[in-house]
C-alpha cells in the first residue's frame, strides 16, 4: 500500500518537535485517532481547523490534517452538531481523518514558528526568551541580536515582505522614529505578553499584546509590531511542509498541502 501508517507519520512529527516541549497548559499531539486504521496519502496543513478548512480537507481528501492551533482545547462533553468544534471532530470520525496539533511544541523547538518569525530580520544571533530546562536551545521566544545596521523603518519593510502582510501594526517607542537604529529584538508568535513582558530590546515582533503591556513598551522607548495572532505564525507552514517531506522522503506518495482557506479571522477593510 502506498503512504504511510498513520503511527509513523506521528513518530516523525515528535522527533522533529517533540511533545513533552509544549506548556503544560496546552493540548498537544494526535487528538483525533479514527478507529479503522488506513494509511496516510494525503496531508493538509493549516494553522486553525475551521469549518471552511475541513470542507477544503473533504474536498482534498485528506487523511490527515495538522492544525497548528488545537481546536479541541477546552474538553467537549459531547459530540453533537451543535457547535462547529464538535461538527469538526464528527466529520474527522465519520472520514476517517487523524487529526494532529503541535503548537507551542512547534514555538520552542530550533527551526520552528518562533525561528521563523525572527528570520523576519538579518540575524546575527538569536536565543530563547525562556530556555527550555532540559536543553537551552529549545524554549519559548527569541531574543535576537540583528547583524548589519537596521533601522525602524527598514525593519518595517523587511517584516512586511518576509510575512506577504500588506499592513501591520506599529506602536513606536516615545523617544524614537522610523530612523531610530535597531539592534535588538524580540520575537514571540501568536500572544507576547507573558513572554515578551520585560525583555529588553529595541523592537518587539509578535501577533498581540495586551493594551496596557503595550504602553509600558513604548515609555520604555521599545517599539511593538503587532501582525495579528495568525499571521505571526502561518507563513511557517510553507518552512514545515518541505521539513516534513524530508522527513518522510522514503514515502514518497505521500502528498502535504497547504490550506487555502485558512485565514486570520481579522481582515482590514
Amino acid at each position: 500500500m502506498s503512504g504511510a501508517a498513520l503511527a509513523v507519520v506521528v513518530e516523525k512529527l515528535n522527533e522533529f518537535a517533540p511533545e513533552i516541549l509544549a506548556e503544560k497548559w496546552d493540548n498537544v499531539g494526535l487528538l483525533i485517532e479514527p478507529y479503522t486504521k488506513r494509511n496516510i496519502r494525503k496531508i493538509l496543513l493549516t494553522n486553525d481547523l475551521t469549518e471552511n478548512v475541513m470542507s477544503e480537507a473533504l474536498a482534498r481528501n485528506a487523511d490527515m490534517i495538522i492544525s497548528y492551533h488545537p481546536p479541541i482545547f477546552a474538553p467537549l462533553k459531547r459530540i453533537t452538531q451543535k457547535s462547529w468544534k464538535e461538527r469538526i471532530v464528527s466529520i474527522c470520525l465519520e472520514n476517517k481523518i487523524a487529526l494532529y496539533s503541535p503548537h507551542t511544541s512547534w514555538d520552542s523547538v530550533t527551526n520552528g514558528v518562533n525561528d521563523w518569525l525572527a528570520s523576519s530580520l538579518p540575524l546575527a544571533s538569536a536565543q530563547p526568551i525562556l530556555e527550555n530546562l532540559s536543553n537551552p536551545s529549545y524554549g519559548a521566544g527569541r531574543i535576537c541580536v540583528t547583524q548589519g545596521e537596521l533601522t525602524l523603518g527598514g525593519a518595517l519593510n523587511r517584516i512586511k515582505s518576509y510575512t506577504n502582510l500588506n499592513d501591520l501594526k506599529l506602536a513606536m517607542g516615545v523617544n524614537r522614529n522610523l530612523e531610530s537604529p535597531i539592534r535588538t529584538f524580540a520575537v514571540c508568535a501568536g500572544s507576547g505578553t507573558s513572554v515578551l513582558k520585560g525583555v529588553k530590546a529595541d523592537l518587539y515582533i509578535t501577533g498581540e499584546m495586551f493594551h496596557h503591556d503595550v504602553l509600558e513598551a513604548i515609555h520604555q522607548n521599545i517599539h511593538v509590531v503587532l501582525l495579528n495572532h495568525s499571521n505571526s505564525e502561518r507563513g511557517y507552514l510553507l518552512v514545515f511542509r518541505q521539513i516534513l517531506l524530508n522527513m518522510l522522503k522514503e514515502y514518497p506518495s505521500i502528498k502535504i498541502d497547504i490550506s487555502e482557506h485558512d485565514m486570520d479571522p481579522l481582515q482590514t477593510y
